[in-house]
């Protein structure tokens, strides 16, 4: 099955070309923080660089989504990334020169994370287009365990690279990054329908609001996006904060214990991806919800067994149904979204996303300061346990229902 990999030449510099520049948006975003805090010594001065990487996406997510539906694809997956060179190699240049300034910093990440609200969402759309539907998930499964592999690497990557050369050549290095991809996205065989209408800010904004009415009439895509929401927003704060400070009250080691916790998470996801796709090639909704419900067990697993041991079991459960769920999702948004409308499918799911972790992240540390972290993940298991176990059980019952009329009729 991925035999595909070796024998489509399309469809194997596809994948290298996003894993290569993913590797380079990861080292990149370690970087800005690193030099943030050398330059600074702030704390919050460094935080507001962390903000630097998701803002954009909040601002031209949508915007990036309307670009790739109006472009060809693959000459803006190839510009964007030749842009993104000179991007990254002026602070090495800069620091070099003994020029180089937290302004400077700010305003290269800015534009890199802006560049990545057009590219993702192009990259993605790119994928149905060189895909028939029989061979879409498999060729998903493969992205996404080429995304989640550079993520598992990329941090003995930044090691060697600080131990050696120093976190200024995180930026050399997602040069190279870029320039490879860019070389891999020359040789990927598309056929790209052009976009015939009007180019203008009203035109952008219409075809938002026009993709919008779309989304809202299909009751999938409705549903598959307010789940999505609901789930992310449960989920984000108890998994990338709470842990670690649960870890903390535990072990003198927490950072360690975390970091271990991270590549068991990684490895099982990356096994998942791999697996499933032998089981299932074509996915629904129902899918979609089998893994949030899984994805929330673990939740609640680690919040009910509150301990060291425990939280790498509820971990593995999170790690088998995260992979499940993101894979459903990007399946029925490659299927059921017109091929017309694609990017704009893909951004509003990107937006949904960041917009999901910052609520998480603002409303869940604000009710940490006063509810114990074991309650929270309890309360964000048993939610998102119970709403996609709820939608099965209540859809199935009216499958049944209607089976049953007409079968008497």
């Amino acid at each position: 099955m991925y035999r595909i990999f070796f024998t489509n030449s399309t469809i194997r510099y596809y994948l290298l070309g996003g894993g290569i520049s993913k590797l380079g948006d990861v080292l990149s975003g370690m970087a800005f923080l690193f030099l943030a805090y050398e330059l600074t010594g702030s704390k919050i001065m460094t935080t507001g660089m962390a903000i630097t990487q998701t803002v954009p996406y909040l601002l031209f997510g949508l915007l990036g989504g309307v670009v790739a539906d109006w472009v060809q694809k693959k000459r803006l997956l190839i510009l964007l990334d030749l842009i993104r060179i000179p991007l990254v190699a002026s602070i090495v240049i800069f620091y070099y020169a003994n020029q180089l300034e937290y302004v400077h910093l700010v305003s290269v990440s800015l534009l890199i994370q802006t560049i990545g609200c057009f590219f993702n969402p192009t990259h993605r759309a790119v994928l149905p287009l060189i895909t028939n539907e029989e061979s879409r998930t498999v060729v998903n499964s493969l992205n996404d365990t080429l995304q989640r592999g550079v993520t598992v690497v990329s941090p003995f990557i930044s090691v060697w690279l600080l131990t050696t050369y120093g976190a200024i050549h995180f930026f050399t290095i997602d040069a190279f990054t870029y320039l490879i991809s860019a070389l891999c996205f020359l040789k990927v065989d598309v056929t790209d329908s052009r976009y015939t209408g009007k180019r203008s800010i009203k035109e952008a904004w219409l075809s938002i609001v026009s993709f919008s009415k779309w989304a809202n009439q299909n009751v999938t895509i409705r549903n598959l996006f307010l789940f999505t929401f609901f789930i992310v927003f449960l989920n984000t704060w108890v998994w990338e904060v709470g842990l670690l400070l649960a870890l903390s009250e535990m072990t003198t080691k927490s950072e360690e214990m975390y970091s271990f916790i991270q590549g068991v998470f990684g490895a099982v996801v990356i096994g998942t991806n791999l697996i499933l796709p032998l089981v299932k090639k074509r996915m629904s909704l129902a899918i979609y919800l089998v893994g949030a419900f899984i994805w929330g067990g673990g939740v609640l697993y680690y919040g009910l067994w509150y301990e060291l041991e425990h939280f790498f079991i509820g971990t593995v459960f999170v790690a088998i149904g995260i992979p499940i769920a993101g894979l459903a999702r990007v399946y029925l948004l490659q299927t059921l979204v017109p091929n017309d409308q694609l990017g704009r499918g893909f951004s509003t799911n990107a937006v949904l996303l960041y917009l999901a972790n910052t609520l998480s992240l603002a409303l869940f540390g604000l009710l940490s300061s006063f509810i114990s972290i074991q309650t929270l993940m309890i309360v964000s298991g048993v939610s998102m346990t119970t709403v996609s176990a709820g939608y099965l059980v209540i859809t199935n019952t009216n499958l049944r229902r209607r089976l049953t009329v007409q079968f008497f009729k």
